[in-house]
């Protein structure tokens, strides 16, 4: 057994075989060392077996000994012998020489990675020789340990490594990523030399620009007095004429040349579009007003009466010194007061009724510009009050862009489908509107882009919405809300003979005399082809009927005047789409009319009861929603408790479960109103008497049968109205709403207010059979 070898521990280095290394030691009488890598006090389990070479003397009279590396030991047993040093047993572990095709794959792709570390590195030529020279692949990995970027703890699993082949992935894998290091490097130093050089040549570019721009008198001197010229005939108030001015003079000091230079100009780019002190020139004449709004709508009188009354006040008080104009002396409480004077009109009605359109108008009549601004979908609250301009491409909110399309600070913007406003992680627009839609707030504005009070007093608000319920309370506080409840048959075809068959003649090419159409015949596309509380599918039908003249004109078929009939009407729209079916559906008991408000307007309901053998109980369909379901389970408990009264069999309800169905069933229901109708059609079922196909109803029912009032009154009655009804059950506490209805309306039907479940049920129903046989 070989005898054991001085260890020499060496901290923190590893000495891999075919190395030479000096060390100052004392080895004395030694031939043979282990050379063991020691970290933290702690050895390695393999060393390098080193042969003495020759003892060198240090200048200063110090000696050391030179080290050659021969072969990996393994340490065994270790002792200490009689001078105190440490001495183990050693297994000496020369690498093998594989001729596999792998080893020899990696040999090369060792070589290949090595040589584009030194390209990369600019050697000289000496490394590459080095390892040209090296012919075994163990040497090949060992060498690895001259790297001076390994870790110690890389070349240590290098030396612990014994098997040449996965020494050889290790080094292969540590030089992969010297090398990707390396690379990245050379590109992120090229980057740096690219982006010096780029800026060197803008600069020097930009010098000559410079020169160029003197010579031609469009210096920044030049800008920047053109910006000042500008600030001063802008108008602002002081306040803001001097942020504009601060924010030049940073722009002149920077230079042209400064990244944020872009950012400063397009900020007061937008201080100067804003029309600060330009406004349009308002006619405040109220009859004027009328005129031309009633020459552009039909109906709407809440409106144009409200309208007329704005410019009336606007008109008296400017005729007595009660407006003072936004540039007027500031900071006293009744100035500001006396600006808070502006309008804020909410129109809310179903699609087609006309909220729209009717800004237009307002503006004309008014004299004023005008512009929409639709916020059906909008979810960001920078959309209301502008980006901050940290932001890249930030830009001022809507009302900022609505000023500056306007060209003046007191147009009418109209704030389309307000109802729609959405909210998210990105803000709550509705909170932002807050500030805009009050008229004790609006005067100072502020939008984040221009970080500058902006005075909205002066802007006349109208904001329209479908439904009132998805509007935010806050927000629907401020605002003074005017109904859109629809129009009347009546209404329907003086429209349609008055604005939309002249608008759809122009856009289908014809000319009026060429195509004539009677009262009649629109009257019977209304009740027959449109069943909508506005008129935006009545002007589709009647866009279609001319479509199909057209195409007969323009084809030389038909000769002008074409005069439209009934046949080129069903020609052009096909089959009635809609009847009047409430005789059909309550001509067995059991059925109901009831009268509802939907999205798009009023509607009719025909609510279906049935019975059959079962252990009780109640089954509801047609996608009820809560309230709708309890108002039904209410109306079945009414009819128990009060058969007697209401000539019911008590047995009929002994094994007997009931069912309730309100079709349609794809659309969702909800709401109280429906509780007498549902009252009704059980009564009808179990009484044997059917509901008079002339009766419509509405309205909530307790459970000591009091009929509740509810609302929408006005919208149902016009869906009784053109569906055929004739006569309408409505609570008694709706009674004042009977002056809403249109007066040719209340003639046409007979309206009868309601205290009690009794009252509707004998006015509801058929006479019972012995009834009608007495004499």
């Amino acid at each position: 057994m070989p005898a054991p070898l001085l260890l020499i521990p060496l901290d923190d280095t590893v000495v891999f075989p075919t190395m030479d290394v000096t060390l100052s030691v004392d080895v004395a009488g030694e031939e043979r060392v282990l050379l063991m890598p020691r970290h933290e006090g702690r050895f390695a389990s393999v060393g390098t077996i080193a042969r003495v070479t020759e003892h060198v003397r240090l200048p200063g009279g110090g000696r050391a000994v030179a080290f050659s590396g021969i072969a990996r030991g393994v340490a065994g047993a270790a002792q200490t012998d009689p001078a105190g040093q440490l001495r183990v047993e050693v297994d000496e572990r020369p690498d093998d020489t594989p001729v596999d095709g792998h080893t020899r794959e990696l040999e090369r792709e060792y070589r290949a990675v090595i040589e584009e570390i030194l390209e990369l590195r600019g050697d000289d030529g000496r490394v590459a020789a080095f390892l040209r020279a090296i012919v075994e692949p163990g040497a090949l990995a060992d060498a690895s340990g001259y790297a001076p970027d390994l870790t110690f703890e890389q070349k240590l699993e290098l030396l612990e490594e014994l098997d040449v082949t996965k020494r050889l992935e290790l080094a292969l894998g540590f030089q992969r990523d010297r090398l990707t290091e390396l690379q990245l490097r050379r590109k992120i130093r090229e980057d740096v030399r690219d982006g010096a050089e780029k800026q060197q040549r803008e600069y020097f570019l930009r010098k000559q620009l410079e020169s160029i721009q003197r010579e031609l008198g469009e210096d920044s001197e030049s800008v920047g007095q053109e910006y000042r010229d500008k600030i001063e005939a802008a108008g602002m108030p002081d306040a803001i004429r001097d942020q504009a001015l601060k924010e030049l003079s940073r722009l002149e000091r920077m230079g042209e040349q400064s990244g944020e230079a872009g950012t400063i100009r397009s900020y007061l780019d937008w201080l100067i579009a804003i029309p600060w002190n330009k406004r349009s020139e308002e006619r405040l004449d109220p009859a004027h007003a009328r005129a031309v709004l009633d020459a552009d709508h039909a109906g709407l009188e809440d409106v144009k009466d409200r309208i007329t009354e704005y410019l009336a006040v606007k008109k008296l008080r400017a005729e007595r010194g009660l407006d003072v104009p936004s540039d007027g002396p500031e900071g006293t409480r009744t100035t500001i007061a006396r600006k808070r004077s502006g309008a804020i009109l909410t129109l809310i009605g179903p699609p087609g009724t006309g909220k729209t359109s009717i800004g237009e108008s307002i503006a004309r009549a008014t004299g004023r510009e005008f512009i929409r601004i639709s916020l059906g979908g909008v979810r960001d609250e920078a959309e209301i009050r502008g980006h901050r301009r940290t932001y890249v491409g930030a830009l001022p909110g809507r009302l900022v862009r609505a000023l500056r399309d306007a060209g003046s600070i007191n147009p009418v913007i109209m704030l389309d489908e307000v109802d729609k406003v959405g909210a998210d992680w990105r803000g709550d627009p509705s909170s932002a509107l807050l500030e805009v839609l009050d008229p004790a707030q609006n005067h100072s504005f502020r939008d984040h882009y221009l970080d500058v009070e902006v005075d909205l007093s002066e802007v006349m608000f109208i904001a329209t919405a479908n439904v009132a319920e998805t509007i935010p309370g806050p927000l629907l506080d401020r605002m003074e809300v005017i109904s859109f409840d629809g129009y009347t048959v009546a209404e329907k075809v003086a429209i349609a003979r008055d604005y939309l068959w002249p608008r759809q003649l122009e856009r289908n090419g014809l000319r009026s005399e060429e195509v004539e159409v009677s009262d009649d015949l629109l009257r019977l596309i209304v009740d027959e082809y449109t069943r909508e509380a506005g008129v935006r599918n009545l002007e589709r039908e009647i866009g279609t009927v001319l479509r199909k003249t057209a195409t007969r004109v323009a084809s030389g078929t038909a000769q002008a005047p074409v005069d439209i009939d009934l046949a080129s009407v069903r020609e052009a729209l096909g089959r009635q789409k809609f009847f009047q079916e409430a005789a059909v559906r309550t001509a067995v008991p059991g059925v109901a009319t009831g009268l509802a408000v939907t999205g798009t307007g009023g509607d009719v309901l025909f609510i279906e009861a049935t019975s059959m053998k079962g252990k009780g109980g109640l089954t509801l369909t047609g996608q009820l929603g809560d309230v709708m379901k309890e108002s039904a389970r209410i109306a079945l408990s009414y009819v128990r408790g009060h058969a007697t009264e209401l000539g019911i069999d008590e047995e009929a309800f002994d094994e007997r479960e009931f069912h309730l169905h309100v079709p349609a069933g794809a659309i969702p229901k909800d709401g109280p109103s429906a509780g007498i109708t549902m009252t009704t059609a059980l009564v009808s079922l179990l009484t044997g008497r059917p509901v008079k196909h002339t009766v419509g109803m509405t309205g909530e029912v307790t459970l000591q049968g009091r009929v509740l009032p509810i609302g929408g009154l006005k919208q149902k009655v016009l869906a009784g109205h053109a569906a055929g009804i004739t006569e309408v059950l409505l609570p008694e506490r709706n009674r004042g709403d009977l002056d809403e209805v249109p007066a040719d309306v209340r003639a046409a039907m007979t309206l009868h207010p309601v205290m009690t479940v009794g009252e509707v049920i004998d006015r509801a129903l058929e006479p019972a059979p012995s009834l009608q046989a007495a004499p």
